[in-house]
């Protein structure tokens, strides 16, 4: 096999690993908060919720130390222990306890930020400038698939069921867990690229270290240290440039948005009674239309590039118009207290008559605009910060997991309008100041993807 097609063979196994992962962890994320509702132990006082606002805040501190891991350890072994963290938080769920499931929630927060450091690191290693773009759309539809085949089987396990057993609980756990470590396993299947003029060591795996790179004058914890110190440093002089706080507005508003569509949604829908008693399986659906709105929007307008002379702006303004017609026909479809319903659900009645149709084509909305903003979003940042990278994409985790973090915790509090409102407020103010980091980037020496 050619380098080149060893390259391409490492983008698509990473892309298969990071799927096996996230149909385990997305769908997990998705009913979590339906199924401690549904869970019957009066020593358990956990909230869905809660718990991913834990993981999103400790993902954004742990952005800080993720470059230091992954320089210590390699990629290949911080992706392997990453994702048993993220198999042993979905495991928690079959025998949950209180402690157990906030303690998981910190170790995956952990987790996250070391993983995707890691997975950046794989993907540049296995890309040049000339088709970053192909092997980035590879990975994202790759991943994007995720929201397929862990909502299918939520919704042919639960479909009919009104009330979540514990055998129906521990069953669907079981197998998410075991998805996740075929995940976790694949990755051991990447190769390390071999050098263009080296002879072929093609059994040579990404989790031997080069230390014949490391200087032998100094000490390598000092060397380590330095990286580190230095990467910290050059996240915090690029968080304060001009162009990442004009950006920081719309990365903020991805991690709102993140968090209503990954999280709150699919708990609003189950909670609708007035769906009938197939409410619960309808969260599965839900991320199948998430899914394929995702996958639609990153094919489309992911694989953009210098060719098109408009601009990202008409793709942020597209995304924004789609959220906004999806944050309108929710309002008027699901019921305000949704979000803050008990296990048995709301009879509450929005300002129609409830749709399954109607939301199911929100769903789809949200995928789309979400894809818009983020296909964007990682293009903008790659062309301004192209020699910054690293700490750019760092900065870029930190602001997101922040605010879905604070996300997450509202969410215990606020009914539906008032996170809607929060939505559309943050996403207006968010596409503005998108549109002038755009121009101001166009008016500059730097050329469009």
């Amino acid at each position: 096999m050619t380098p080149e097609g060893k390259k391409l063979l490492n983008i698509i196994i990473l892309g298969f690993g990071f799927m096996f992962m996230f149909t385990a962890f997305t769908t997990c994320g998705n009913i979590e908060q339906t199924v401690l509702k549904s869970f019957n132990s009066t020593e358990f006082h956990g909230s869905g919720y809660t718990s991913m606002a834990i993981i999103y805040g400790v993902f954004s501190a742990s952005n800080l130390i993720a470059p230091s891991v992954v320089t210590i350890i390699g990629p290949q072994l911080s992706m392997f222990f990453s994702g048993l963290l993220y198999s042993g938080y979905i495991a928690m769920f079959i025998y949950p306890y209180t402690w157990s499931f906030y303690t998981a929630s910190v170790l995956v927060g952990v987790g996250a930020a070391v993983l995707w450091t890691a997975q950046g690191n794989v993907l540049t290693i296995n890309s040049t400038d000339n088709n970053m773009g192909r092997n980035s759309g590879i990975f994202w539809a790759l991943l994007q698939c995720n929201m397929f085949f862990g909502n299918l089987y939520i919704y042919f396990a639960w479909h009919g069921h009104v009330h979540i057993t514990d055998k129906d609980r521990q069953t669907v756990f079981i197998s998410l867990t075991v998805i996740s470590l075929v995940g976790c396993f694949l990755f051991f299947l990447i190769r390390r690229p071999d050098p263009e003029s080296s002879t072929p060591e093609v059994t040579e795996s990404l989790l031997q270290a080069e230390s014949t790179e490391t200087s032998t004058d100094t000490s390598p914890h000092s060397g380590l240290c330095s990286q580190a110190l230095d990467a910290f440093i050059q996240a915090c002089k690029i968080f304060v440039t001009k162009e990442m706080l004009l950006l920081s507005f719309t990365i903020a508003y991805t991690g709102l948005e993140l968090t209503f569509y990954s999280g709150v949604y699919g708990t609003c829908i189950g909670a609708m009674t007035r769906f009938g008693k197939d409410a619960k399986s309808l969260i599965g659906i839900s991320g199948i239309f998430i899914g394929i709105g995702e996958i639609l929007g990153g094919g489309v307008f992911g694989m953009l590039n210098k060719n098109n002379r408009f601009g990202r702006n008409p793709v942020v303004l597209l995304g924004l118009i789609t959220h906004f017609v999806a944050f309108y026909l929710i309002f008027l479809n699901i019921a305000s207290d949704a979000p803050l319903a008990p296990e048995e659900g709301t009879d509450l009645q929005a300002f129609i008559t409830p749709s399954v149709a109607v939301a199911m084509l929100c769903s789809f909305l949200l995928g789309l605009g979400d894809s818009c903003f983020n296909t964007q979003l990682l293009s903008i940042i790659g062309v301004t910060f192209r020699d910054n990278s690293a700490p750019a994409f760092a900065v870029f985790f930190f602001i997101q997991s922040i605010m879905a973090a604070l996300a997450f915790f509202y969410s215990n509090y606020l009914l539906l309008h008032w996170q809607l409102l929060i939505l559309v407020l943050s996403g207006f103010l968010g596409t503005i100041s998108f549109f002038v980091a755009e121009s101001s980037r166009r008016a500059s020496d730097y050329d469009s993807i």
